[in-house]
């Protein structure tokens, strides 16, 4: 227990080490491009009529003590990591006055409802037909899986996306082709509203899934086709253990801890998907807001969802770090 204690700091350690690291980097990007927003909110009101000089200075300190941007890049610096441990990120800069926390809570869970359960189905269905096909290499229906999968694969996010737009929204429109749901259902905890989104996440996820089941299936075939060659699976298999148990058991129990690692890192980086399938569905969540950011020029609005993205990746990789030894014995801690 003592070392697995020197373990758990140890890994609290590099979390925050990362965590900030990652953010000031952001911080670092952000604040030092040639966009400043103080000056295009005072170009925006002054589009709209005449103010005096006198007027614009008083709003521009305004804006500056409203945006954190007054004083020094030290002084910004420590009064942004103020606002950041208490969740503020201040006022979004192209949907003024919403706080940006605001922004990232209302898409977040849609970002999350769509990418997490379709990473969990691709992780799943790729292990299991990979580890099946690792085990039973001569299997002819195995071996056409993993030719899909294989091809599958390497096509882009976006490409699978826009195939499955032109088949399943045109060529036999059965699903909509974009939003979270009907425009004109109130949203709530309803069965009108609930299998709404269903239908509405059917393409997205389907996409996701599609291209990442081909690389779930290729690492854990890889896994397995090691493990079965292994001194305590050829003697279980000589002593006549049966061979869904030595599969079960012995085989994919022990392929599967670097697929758990890896599993972490993909929950931890859903954002990446998020970007790409989002814009290409207009699906409302993170990714699609932070795009919307990027164009507005809202360098707070960026600045909060790469926060948050940094958060999650880092947590995932603690996490599963904190499981690692419970998962493999061979794991040392001490």
């Amino acid at each position: 227990m003592a070392g697995y204690g020197s373990y758990l700091l140890k890994r609290l350690g590099q979390f925050l080490l990362v965590v900030v690291v990652g953010i000031s980097l952001t911080f670092l990007v952000t604040h030092l491009t040639p966009i400043d927003p103080v000056e295009q909110t005072i170009a925006v009101a002054a589009a709209f009529g005449s103010t005096s000089p006198e007027a614009i200075d008083m709003l521009r300190r305004s804006l500056k003590e409203l945006y954190g941007t007054e004083g020094s890049l030290l002084e910004q610096y420590l009064r942004f990591w103020a606002r950041v441990a208490v969740g503020d990120f201040g006022p979004s800069l192209s949907a003024f006055p919403t706080p940006v926390s605001e922004l990232i809570g209302r898409a977040l869970p849609w970002t999350v409802g769509l990418l997490v359960p379709a990473t969990l189905i691709s992780w799943l269905l790729g292990n299991l037909l990979g580890g099946l096909a690792g085990y039973w290499r001569e299997s002819r229906s195995l071996r056409f899986a993993g030719v899909v999968a294989m091809g599958l694969h390497p096509i882009p996010y976006y490409i699978v996306a826009f195939v499955l737009l032109v088949l399943f929204g045109y060529v036999w429109p059965v699903l909509p082709l974009s939003g979270g749901h009907r425009m004109n259902l109130e949203p709530g905890f309803t069965l009108a509203f609930l299998s709404s989104v269903l239908e509405h996440s059917i393409l997205p996820a389907l996409s996701l899934i599609l291209v990442g089941v081909g690389g779930w299936f290729m690492g854990m075939r890889a896994l397995v086709s090691n493990v079965v060659n292994e001194d305590y699976v050829v003697y279980a298999e000589l002593a006549g253990v049966d061979e869904r148990r030595i599969l079960t058991a012995y085989v994919m129990r022990n392929a599967i801890v670097p697929q758990v690692t890896g599993l972490a890192m993909s929950l931890g980086a859903i954002f990446n998907g998020a970007i790409i399938t989002e814009q290409v569905f207009g699906y409302p969540g993170i990714g699609k807001l932070l795009i919307d950011g990027v164009h507005a020029g809202d360098y707070s609005l960026v600045l909060g969802v790469a926060t948050v993205s940094i958060v999650a990746v880092a947590t995932a990789v603690l996490i599963i770090d904190l499981l690692y030894p419970l998962l493999d014995p061979r794991v040392k801690v001490g």
